[in-house]
């Protein structure tokens, strides 16, 4: 019955090509097409595409210290330099060791990368079928079309994607309401990689608009204490050590990395004083929306914009940061009213930074053009939203008095 039903949404959605093309609620079945070809496609990757070895095997020396009995933090490192993530990486990739043999068996570990894109993908097109805003023929340009995304889970193994995914899953139970539960997947997905803390603003926001300064503590102390229980085995041993690594704020990137300050002298990039003015400018960012395009009923709007705020203001972005914010790029473009003749202006950005991403090494051109790009979607957010209204008790006026005087 379940396939009958579904060759029939077939024949509709063929019969009304162009309205499951344009159309939100064509989602689930366009989302549907596409979680199918992407299996043939990362099989295909895997396959024909030479694996490339950046991380993978760092981060499985890194978690081998763990497994033959070192806590010491600081004392946990591979070819790349010592660990810098929190505990939450060390335990998952602890099960990824010993699934594919202490690391050795990489062709099982693309394909368990391949699971985790397509469960990534499904936690994503379930988000945009609840906004239902974004027209499906997009959704072709988040899954097929990107090579760089690809390349980050399948070739790559890095340990953003299983953060993110973690994230998608807590963003989709905070629409269900499970409030709770989406705040200690949240702090798990924290506790991989600490990009995550970019989406925290607008999760604070909501928080506070939700349940009040009192109503939301429980819910930060969720965050809190997974992170000391994750952490317990390390901080006991070398607390100092482990904050110190796994949460380092003032790391120094490498400049022959940036993707997007290429155009600047490596001096400036450098400088304490840069950073700062970056550090102001996001704040100053996330102020001006908090104040006037936030509103507690848009999760997604608060939470997607929150983190490209940052993602914009950021110190560095590496190649594999792509997939920090490339499956919000949809929402956060189509999100405004958009006419029939803005469809292909926002079609070429999602074209012009999937180019910028690609461009290996960066250039002072390509860095630049995604700084456009980003700083178009950001008037778009700006300018394409309603301000927060401003509540205003109304005065009763003589007649309303009157009429109630006479209703009494």
């Amino acid at each position: 019955m379940a396939a009958g039903r579904g060759a029939a949404a077939l024949r509709r959605a063929w019969r009304e090509r162009r309205a499951a093309l344009l159309e939100p609620r064509y989602t689930p079945l366009v989302a549907a097409c596409l979680c199918l070809a992407e299996g043939g496609v990362n099989l295909w990757v895997i396959r024909r595409v030479p694996y490339t070895e950046i991380d993978w095997k760092a981060y499985m020396q890194e978690v081998e210290g763990f497994a033959n009995g070192t806590l010491d933090y600081t004392q946990l490192k591979g070819d790349t330099g010592p660990l810098v993530y929190p505990a939450g990486f060390v335990y998952i990739f602890l099960g990824l060791y010993h699934a594919t043999g202490r690391g050795s068996d990489i062709r099982l570990a693309q394909y368990l990368f391949a699971a985790l894109y397509l469960l990534n993908l499904l936690l994503v097109f379930r988000i945009y079928c609840r906004t239902n805003k974004v027209p499906p023929y997009v959704f072709f340009f988040m899954c097929c079309a990107s090579y760089r995304i690809h390349s980050i889970f399948v070739l790559r193994l890095f340990n953003d994607p299983v953060a993110m995914a973690i994230l998608f899953l807590a963003i989709n139970l905070f629409l269900e309401e499970r409030w709770s539960w989406g705040c200690l997947l949240f702090s798990l997905a924290v506790s991989v990689k600490m990009n995550i803390l970019l989406f925290a603003p607008g999760l604070l926001f909501l928080l506070l608009r939700r349940f009040g300064l009192l109503g939301c503590i429980p819910k930060l102390c969720i965050c809190a204490l997974l992170q000391v229980v994750l952490g317990l085995p390390f901080l006991l041993v070398n607390p100092i050590g482990y904050l110190t690594r796994s949460f380092d704020l003032g790391r120094q990137f490498q400049f022959k990395w940036t993707v997007n300050w290429r155009f600047l002298p490596e001096e400036v990039f450098q400088n304490r004083a840069f950073h700062v003015t970056l550090l102001l400018a996001h704040l100053a960012g996330l102020g001006l929306f908090a104040l006037r395009r936030w509103h507690s009923a848009q999760i997604v709007f608060i939470l997607f914009s929150s983190n490209f705020l940052g993602v914009c203001w950021s110190r560095s972005l590496h190649y594999q940061f792509y997939v920090w914010y490339f499956h919000t790029l949809p929402y956060l473009l189509w999100c405004t009213p958009t006419s029939k003749l803005a469809h292909m202006p926002k079609v070429l950005l999602l074209g012009v930074i999937e180019l910028c991403w690609n461009t290996y090494p960066s250039t002072v051109c390509s860095s630049l053009s995604l700084h456009i790009c980003h700083g178009l979607i950001l008037l778009q957010l700006w300018y394409g939203t309603a301000p927060t209204p401003v509540s205003h008790t109304p005065t009763p006026s003589r007649k309303r008095t009157a009429t109630s005087k006479k209703a009494q």
